[in-house]
């Protein structure tokens, strides 16, 4: 089934003819709970990974776990709709250090998500991947991108099925929940905030907000939450900058201001942009965040979290895309 944006409350170039010319496009990635399959763009779902080809892993040192949660016991509480238990660390096995396997978390293919970048050597498949433990001092989280050329990597004689996995998990939501994509194209504009805009036209911004908030009360449509940045996992696009403030992104290595290639977020929908949620997933009767259908499903899809609830961005660098991407929690 297809996911299709419902128009926005209002035509941001309309009401706001400045912003023309900074649009861009995203493309919404829509994650739902379903089987992916190998050769499929997927969050959580099996890796396109050559049987033989070492699993990356992590060898820094972690925070110290005295308990978790096991993998498998994860998958069956999910399938059963109840809640994992959290288990003790099995003895005999090392709860900090390394190496750990890393979890894969998604896969995207450049056929099949417009506007995917490509990457070093034209790779066309990008596997994102994340260590299951967090890194003091500031639990920390690391981060792994892997890029392939896919025609040359679909030629390998086998695949490897069952990757490896750390004993237990620090918490359920490490474990992505395997989702299918429907990628959708639409407009994006950038954050209002700092120097993302000019002054002049963030004020204007801000003025048509407060004229909405005056006529229509606390309900009243944004420009942040409705007309400018969607929720959810999403290619391409303008970064969103909710808890961090907008932040200048270059190049550890030649200084070039980077792209951002995507973003992955906890929760495809919130109180403040449910306007978002696809016209599939409501109920044509009713408006608002009532006409929501599907639960988690909808608003929780992956099983995943970010920091406290915040977006993922990874940028990399448009002038080489071998550089080393960078990894940023707003």
């Amino acid at each position: 089934m297809t996911r299709t944006t419902p128009e926005r409350p209002a035509s941001v170039e309309a009401v706001l003819p400045e912003l023309a010319p900074y649009r861009g496009r995203t493309t919404r990635l829509h994650p739902r709970p379903g089987r992916p399959g190998l050769r499929d763009s997927h969050v959580g779902g099996p890796m396109l990974w050559p049987y033989g080809d070492p699993w990356p892993v992590c060898s820094e040192p972690h925070q110290l776990e005295s308990e978790g949660y096991a993998p498998d016991e994860v998958r069956s509480a999910r399938a059963a709709g109840t809640r994992p238990l959290s288990r003790p660390w099995p003895r005999g096995t090392s709860r900090e250090g390394g190496p750990a396997p890393l979890v894969g978390l998604a896969q995207f293919f450049r056929r099949d998500i417009p506007g995917l970048a490509p990457g070093p050597d034209n790779a066309d498949l990008v596997q994102l991947f994340r260590c299951p433990f967090a890194h003091t001092p500031h639990l920390e989280r690391r981060y792994h991108l892997r890029w392939r050329r896919a025609a040359e990597t679909e030629r390998a004689e086998r695949f490897l099925m069952s990757p490896p996995e750390v004993p237990l998990l620090r918490g359920e939501n490490e474990l992505p929940q395997p989702c299918v994509l429907h990628p959708e194209e639409v407009d994006t504009y950038p954050w209002a905030e700092g120097d993302t805009l000019p002054a002049h036209l963030i004020g204007l911004i801000d003025a048509w907000d407060d004229e909405q908030t005056g006529e229509h009360g606390p309900e009243a449509p944004s420009y942040q939450y409705d007309l400018s940045i969607p929720p959810g996992w999403r290619v391409g696009g303008f970064p969103s900058w909710a808890s961090t403030g907008p932040m200048p992104v270059g190049c550890a290595a030649c200084a070039t201001p980077m792209l951002l290639l995507l973003t992955a977020e906890g929760t495809e929908t919130d109180g403040g942009s449910h306007s978002w949620v696809p016209l599939e997933d409501r109920d044509p009767s009713m408006r608002g965040p009532a006409s929501i259908r599907g639960g988690s499903s909808v608003s929780q899809p992956t099983g995943l979290r970010f920091g406290r609830d915040r977006d993922l961005h990874v940028f990399t660098c448009p002038t080489d895309p071998g550089h080393p991407p960078q990894w940023l929690l707003s």
